[in-house]
């Protein structure tokens, strides 16, 4: 007992006579009474306040935190409720039967509530840069290259703070007496509109790439300016991105791109020259390919997908990546079927599956998306097929109406005649009745048209010399 706690002693020591001189310099907290601050009780999950709560009973200090903190200082709806808190994980799990640990980098308790989770995190401490690339005893671990794979090293308020991504995430409430605490002058951030990084930003990218990410995100979705030291270093260390999960990156790129501000991000990552880690094969088309239809198909699902969250409908990841990777799948079909003398039918089908496969490693799309995705690719050749039996059934697919959102957005792009028309038909024939639907069918028959092309760069199924392509489509 007596050896644990001189170790203990000793640990303490050691870390206060590296750290804690920077910490008092920098960590003159800020306390804002609540007269003076925007946030109200009723604003807050009772699950969060529960959670806090009981972490108090028990002896625990606890705060809301990060996200939903700023948001409630902006007159915002939180979209989730973070707490952190001096309990370990293991504490954290012995208080709550409804509570898992998660995380392996960061070990996190997320406490279930039905659909609401609540995630508390224990407070962090610093690591020594010495210990790179080797896990010490508290658990924390680095590549050379400054990026941590573990951090589970515990500490006080104080250091958490330091720990943290931004200032203006770096606030927390305190439930019982109903103040905000400032520890690196976020709110004063938040006031000014501005995006700034605690600490020195290269070493914090370096330790976590996706804070980059972040720093785009908040940006555009607060309309804040990115401060000069932050913005600095982004483009010669977007390469590290590729050192990411591809698994994070997924998630991370949902959040980007279907939050409702996808264009406004698109644009600033191509500006800080984080797009292309992110969609390496749509860059080699962009910067390869005269055809400019990869970019304006990007520009309009992105607007496209920003308008109907603000107008709060429904959006899917599987029109988002079908449409990204449409054009680019087209090219490499074209390639397939000239290089393996094969029918275009026979080199669509190869090129979903290669061009899908590629995704992956830079975006671990889920497969049951890439399966959604190879469906509405299929589609869009039986679209072009509206004289047999089976367009009365075509519509019942279950991914009709994505299918035919990417038709529109084709139609638009490249300005086609014929695709126009398909469009309008199948618009016509979707607000018709029955015996309408069939008289549409019947006309076509008699006066049947060419069916449109994929794209110009492609020959249509349709105008395959085998019949066996042509139903194969229509099955």
């Amino acid at each position: 007992m007596f050896t644990r706690v001189s170790n203990f002693c000793r640990q303490i020591l050691s870390h206060e006579k590296d750290l804690l001189s920077d910490i008092s310099t920098v960590c003159q907290v800020t306390v804002i009474q609540r007269k003076n601050h925007r946030i109200l009780q009723k604003n807050i999950s009772d699950n969060a306040i529960k959670v806090i709560y009981r972490l108090n009973k028990s002896g625990y200090e606890a705060y809301l935190v990060g996200g939903s903190v700023r948001d409630l200082l902006l007159n915002k709806t939180p979209k989730d409720f973070d707490i952190t808190t001096n309990a370990t994980p293991d504490q954290v799990r012995m208080l709550f039967r409804n509570c898992r640990l998660v995380g392996r980098r960061f070990r996190l308790a997320h406490i279930i509530f039905g659909h609401e989770i609540i995630e508390v995190a224990t407070f962090r401490s610093h690591h020594k840069p010495k210990e790179q690339g080797v896990v010490n005893r508290n658990g924390a671990s680095c590549t050379q290259n400054g990026m941590l794979l573990r951090d589970n090293i515990f500490g006080s308020i104080e250091d958490d703070a330091q720990r943290r991504d931004l200032t203006i995430n770096s606030l927390y409430y305190n439930i019982c007496d109903r103040t905000v605490r400032d520890y690196s002058g976020g709110l004063i951030d938040l006031e000014c509109g501005i995006i700034r990084m605690i600490g020195d930003p290269e070493t914090r990218y370096r330790e976590d790439p996706v804070r980059m990410l972040r720093v785009i995100r908040f940006s555009t979705k607060l309309n804040m300016q990115i401060d000069c030291k932050t913005k600095k270093p982004i483009p010669y260390l977007a390469r590290l991105l590729y050192d990411i999960p591809p698994a994070r990156l997924f998630e991370e790129t949902l959040k980007l791109l279907q939050s409702g501000y996808g264009y406004h991000t698109y644009l600033q990552l191509c500006k800080y020259q984080l797009f292309q880690p992110l969609f390496p094969i749509i860059t080699h088309y962009l910067s390869t390919q005269s055809n400019k239809n990869i970019e304006h198909i990007i520009i309009l699902v992105l607007k496209k997908t920003d308008l109907r969250i603000q107008h709060q409908k429904p959006v899917n990841p599987e029109l988002l990546f079908s449409t990204l990777y449409w054009y680019p799948q087209l090219i490499i079909t074209q390639k397939f079927s000239q290089e393996k003398n094969c029918t275009y039918y026979d080199a669509f089908l190869t090129a979903m599956n290669y061009l899908l496969d590629q995704v992956s490693r830079s975006l671990a799309i889920p497969k049951r998306i890439t399966n959604l995705v190879r469906d509405i690719w299929n589609l869009q050749l039986r679209l072009s097929i509206r004289d047999s039996k089976r367009t009365s059934i075509l519509i019942e697919h279950p991914r009709f109406r994505t299918a035919y959102h990417l038709l529109k957005m084709r139609a638009i792009v490249e300005a086609n005649y014929e695709l126009h028309d398909l469009v309008s038909w199948w618009h016509q024939f979707q607000i018709s009745t029955e015996s309408e639907q069939n008289n549409m069918i019947n006309i076509l028959r008699q006066n049947p048209v060419p069916s449109c092309q994929p794209s110009s760069l492609c020959k249509c199924i349709s105008s395959c010399p085998t019949q066996r392509e042509r139903n194969i489509c229509q099955e």
